[in-house]
């Protein structure tokens, strides 16, 4: 009689055979046939389902490790211990076009290992809220009078002073960097308004303030801020823990090892403010970009470290802000007005009955241009396509490959393995009136400013004060959100040349319930020799005779020192 043994598919508990004795013989050959198949399927079936299980079991697991870190970042919104001796302090003045923003960071003591970047974190108030402070106007305005500068500024660091440990004031870092309202001054001014600082503040507070603390950055240095800042809260600086996170092989410049690395995929950035835009984004070693527009740079604590070594490219496009397109935008429509009307012999927009058409302003709202003494009437159309037509040639596009605006050139991206957040302008066209931000996707913003513009006035208005636009949103986001989605829909896609498909794109103004301002970076990347403070064997006076600092000393991996330069606690 023939037997059927199953062994090899289970464990050895579940030996066992089956014999069909005691069937009829007209049945057995074809029972045999159908126990055969049946216990096969039954096989396949338990080894399916055992796969399944394991593989749930396992992806939960990993899923549960994606959330703890997540939890590890969205927990550091508790109060920030003041009375922890080891929480160290530091301090970002951003000088905007448009006002000033203090920002406290604080971070705990390093954990040692010299491959890890500082834990930086906004300082948060007994009612658990970032301390943070704004003012305004810009710094730039007192351009003529620079004596009032510091007068100016103290609200914020009286602010500051309040929040920040007494005892800690001495070995807190400030920095008071200015941005494109203070680039756009002739250098004289620039230099009288930061004297005026560099000799007041001392004087009146005790925070760690050098001669390299107060100063005019550049746009690229902005843009790789913003790029450090957006990067480090993503955790795309940490080490690679998870199989499934997009990683990219990377060539370090400069490195003596012609291997390539694994390392995670960094996001790029967009940042559009009142005056200019950035975009900043990781490119390889073997693109070839001019030293003007590519920034490289060791995060790490040892410049002998090359884990955190980045190649990116970095542009900054004075002009190409919200509110100084709008400006260019005026100030042409003006001259060309005028120039029209006296060729002509008409009086368009010259009063308030023959208004000039607008169609970058919503439907039916009335605006003025004032220049010279004269005045130009506007009246809004609310032509979203129109709109975007007409201040096209502001792009100053070429026709040349790889360039965006202004025909500078612009690294290929591989767009379908690639990310981008979009922060400031980016942010707030796409949520404070249209209530779209976050997940980009053009077709969907591009209906919802159509309707915008075309919505009469007297309808934003009541909406407006019914609040239901953001709480920050005022009356001069209304009148100019028609002109301002237009402008960023069209540096993002002609500018920039992203395609119109493109859906990596995150508007933002928090990540992980982090706002995230370029000054993160800037703290992070000026205090990422601070980590040697904890590592060093002693301290001693520094051979060039560097003011207030000393150079730190720490042992290398072959027992010998070496000396921080004093450039580095700058």
């Amino acid at each position: 009689m023939g037997r059927i043994g199953i062994s090899c598919l289970f464990p050895a508990s579940w030996h066992f055979s089956i014999s069909p004795v005691g069937c009829p013989r007209i049945l057995n050959t074809n029972l045999r046939q159908i126990i055969v198949i049946s216990v096969l399927a039954a096989a396949v079936s338990l080894l399916y389902f055992s796969v399944v299980i394991i593989r749930n079991k396992y992806g939960r697991l990993t899923r549960d490790k994606k959330f703890q870190r997540y939890l590890a970042r969205v927990t550091d919104i508790e109060a920030t211990d003041t009375n922890n001796p080891n929480v160290n302090y530091g301090i970002v003045v951003d000088c905007g076009s448009s006002g000033s923003r203090i920002f406290v960071y604080c971070w705990p003591r390093h954990n040692g290992n010299p491959r890890d970047l500082l834990d930086i974190r906004q300082m948060r108030d007994k009612n658990r809220k970032p301390v943070v402070m704004k003012i305004k106007p810009g710094i730039s305005e007192f351009a003529t009078s620079p004596e009032k500068v510091s007068d100016y500024i103290s609200p914020l660091l009286n602010f500051a002073a309040e929040h920040v440990p007494r005892a800690k004031h001495k070995e807190t870092p400030l920095y008071i960097l200015c941005t494109a309202g203070m680039r756009i001054l002739p250098e004289s001014q620039q230099k009288a308004i930061l004297e005026d600082l560099l000799t007041d503040i001392p004087v009146h507070f005790d925070f760690l303030f050098s001669d390299s603390h107060a100063e005019v950055i550049s746009g690229k240095q902005e843009g790789v801020y913003a790029w450090i800042g957006i990067n480090f809260v993503l955790g795309r600086f940490e080490h690679i823990e998870d199989d499934d996170e997009a990683v990219v092989e990377v060539n370090i410049p400069g490195s003596e090892s012609s291997e390539a690395i694994v390392r995670k995929r960094t996001a790029g950035i967009l940042d559009m403010g009142g005056v200019s835009t950035q975009i900043a984004y990781e490119v390889p070693k073997t693109e070839e970009v001019a030293k003007n527009l590519l920034a490289e740079f060791n995060l790490g604590c040892d410049v002998h470290q090359t884990e955190h070594v980045y190649r990116v490219y970095v542009a900054t496009f004075l002009g190409f802000g919200g509110n100084a397109a709008r400006q260019r935008y005026e100030d042409r429509i003006f001259a060309n007005t005028i120039q029209k009307n006296r060729l002509l012999g008409k009086q368009n927009g010259l009063t308030p009955d023959m208004p000039f058409l607008d169609p970058c302003l919503p439907l039916d709202i009335k605006d003025e241009i004032q220049q010279n003494g004269q005045t130009l009437y506007l009246r809004g159309t609310g032509d979203f396509d129109l709109c975007r037509e007409t201040i096209q040639p502001f792009m100053n596009k070429t026709n040349e490959t790889q360039t965006s605006l202004n025909g500078i050139y612009q690294p290929p991206i591989h767009f379908p393995n690639s990310e981008f957040y979009g922060f400031s302008e980016f942010y707030y066209c796409t949520e404070d009136v249209l209530r779209m931000g976050g997940d980009y996707n053009a077709a969907k913003f591009t209906k919802a400013a159509k309707d915008y513009c075309a919505t009469k006035w007297s309808i934003l208005r009541e909406r407006f004060d019914r609040g239901l636009y953001a709480s920050h949103a005022d009356l001069h986001r209304l009148k100019y959100q028609c002109f301002k989605s237009a402008w960023m829909f069209e540096v993002f896609h002609r500018g920039f040349s992203f395609p119109v498909n493109y859906r990596n794109l995150k508007t933002a103004l928090q990540v992980y319930d982090k706002e995230v301002q370029w000054t993160l970076g800037a703290i992070l990347y000026r205090t990422r020799f601070l980590p040697l403070r904890e590592l060093e064997m002693l301290k001693m006076p520094c051979s060039g005779g560097c003011p207030k600092l000393c150079c730190a000393v720490w042992p290398s991996p072959h027992g010998a020192t070496r000396h921080l330069p004093c450039a580095a606690w700058n």
